[in-house]
């Protein structure tokens, strides 16, 4: 799971506009950094520009899924992560920036704004910090400690199959021996009933 790009956009009349964005591109070569750090840039102006105002949505690009939030006062905010990333922790992400975003910055520097204009330095700490999204968010703590317990139990039947199986080997051999024993003990029976006799 990763987080490549969390962005902070106006969605204005005719264009988007960037206001704010933090990038985490380390995992792809140095000469590719500032050509995916542009593509991402480019696909989050045009998201918010086609979206409407008040909704949410995702998108799939290749292996990549854009979660994108515009509000209806304008402010939108778009995160780029890969596919495994849980959207619900996305758009949490999202609402938490946003809402952050919109009491540190004047809405009347919005639609002017441009990322060397406005001062709003949380982007870089939330992208960071939303990395693992075991440890952000506590829902998705709490699912995966819910699924690791299940894995746990999952196991613990599965081995008491086995062993049951194994248990049931044992005791279909006791019979048999059982079966056994008893030929042997008349068997011997009768030799010792010979030898009484004489």
């Amino acid at each position: 799971m990763k987080l490549y790009s969390l962005s902070v956009l106006y969605k204005g009349d005719s264009k988007a506009i960037l206001l704010k964005a933090a990038y985490d591109v380390s995992s792809f070569s140095f000469f590719q950094r500032s050509s995916v750090q542009e593509f991402m840039t480019f696909t989050s102006q045009l998201i918010v520009e086609r979206s409407e105002k008040g909704s949410r949505a995702s998108v799939k690009e290749q292996e990549y899924l854009c979660h994108v939030y515009v509000r209806n006062d304008g402010l939108a905010g778009v995160v780029i992560a890969d596919n495994e990333y849980p959207s619900r922790v996305a758009f949490t992400l999202l609402e938490k920036v946003l809402d952050e975003f919109s009491k540190q910055v004047d809405k009347i520097d919005w639609p002017v704004g441009s990322p060397a204009t406005i001062h709003y330095t949380a982007l870089d700490s939330y992208l960071s910090r939303y990395q693992n999204p075991r440890e952000a968010d506590p829902m998705t703590k709490v699912q995966a400690e819910l699924d690791e317990t299940k894995i746990i139990l999952h196991n613990t039947m599965e081995s008491l199959l086995e062993r049951g199986e194994k248990l049931d080997d044992l005791v279909s051999k006791s019979e048999v021996l059982g079966t056994q024993s008893k030929a042997f003990y008349k068997t011997a029976r009768k030799q010792n009933s010979c030898c009484e006799i004489m």
